[in-house]
């Protein structure tokens, strides 16, 4: 059972980006597992059309099930799905994102398969025949090492953290019998709250701008839209502490912490965030961290690699005028 399936997250009929990291990940175990990595894609009609571009990391097949009632995240009906795709193959794993749909299909599916799970993984690889992971505990203070022997092992995957690697496979395109009755559902998914149109999801990106308390007023938002902007909103998107999300002034979907997204970006900017436990366990993983805060105490200084003590309504625009220098060659 070396074969390993790793479940291709779409929205719209659009391949997310952190596919490609599930995808070119499980190509990667499944080599170390002696079989191949085949993807399973489940949305609306003309998915096929989108997939095929994931034999490009890796996929030597991909399978799609489609049906018009599954245009939409439909929990039972795509666990029972991916459980029928397992069951149908050989599979050692089952790799998902830890996005807000993996974190939540992925239980569901090893219960189904009764077999445990690992989740918000950061490193995998294949040991004697067995799936071996490394993921944080204790709020990110601690990382667990775990030896996984049921098969399949069910996994997910910190986004940001394994690198999308072109692969050479045949991604051939595989249609998947369903069939959907919604009546039976016992609870559907009304409405997502994204990011703005043509903004980062924060979970996705390489730089992430996040503001607390210390920004004071939610009008004082622009100072960090500027230095996101001068990042470039290709690759920066904004975040916030949980204070400001449940004060009203920031949507959720941009909250970061242990009850909101856990990201783990290149460059990360705590700006006027003091670092409460719970929000470092949603950033502590990121590559290089940016503490902004007039408080030479903040705990948010004991995790980051660079740290400003002053006042963010100086710092901020300061260093926003040096990111588009720096990018204007100046």
């Amino acid at each position: 059972m070396g074969d390993v399936l790793a479940f291709a997250e779409q929205r719209d009929g659009v391949v997310r980006g952190v596919t490609h990291e599930v995808v070119s990940t499980a190509a990667a175990l499944a080599s170390e597992l002696g079989g191949e990595c085949h993807a399973l894609a489940i949305g609306g009609e003309g998915l096929s059309g989108s997939v095929g571009a994931l034999g490009g990391f890796g996929a030597a097949r991909v399978k799609v099930a489609a049906d018009g009632a599954l245009a939409g995240y439909a929990a039972e009906a795509w666990a029972a799905i991916v459980v029928e795709a397992v069951r149908a193959g050989s599979y050692g794993a089952v790799l998902f994102p830890a996005s807000a749909v993996g974190r939540d299909l992925a239980p569901r599916v090893a219960a189904l398969l009764d077999v445990p799970m690992a989740s918000d993984v950061v490193e995998v690889s294949g040991a004697g025949g067995a799936v071996v992971v490394r993921r944080p505990v204790y709020s990110g203070k601690a990382f667990a090492r775990l030896r996984m022997d049921a098969s399949p092992a069910v996994v997910t995957l910190r986004p940001n953290v394994f690198p999308a690697q072109e692969r050479s496979a045949a991604g051939a395109v595989e249609e998947m019998a369903v069939s959907v009755d919604p009546s039976s559902w016992k609870a559907r998914v009304v409405e997502f709250k994204t990011a703005s149109a043509g903004s980062l999801d924060v979970s996705e990106a390489s730089v992430v701008v996040s503001g607390g308390r210390g920004m004071k007023d939610p009008e004082n938002w622009a100072l960090l839209e500027n230095l996101r902007d001068a990042l470039g909103s290709d690759v920066a998107a904004l975040g916030a502490s949980r204070a400001v999300v449940d004060a009203g002034w920031r949507p959720h979907g941009e909250q970061v912490g242990q009850t909101g997204k856990t990201v783990s970006p290149k460059l990360y900017f705590a700006v006027g965030i003091s670092g409460a436990i719970q929000h470092l366990a949603g950033m502590r993983s990121s590559g290089t961290i940016v503490a902004v805060n007039k408080d030479p105490d903040a705990p948010i200084f004991g995790v980051a690699d660079y740290g400003i003590v002053g006042d963010l309504f100086e710092v901020l625009p300061a260093l926003t005028d040096q990111v588009k220098a720096l990018k204007a060659g100046g």
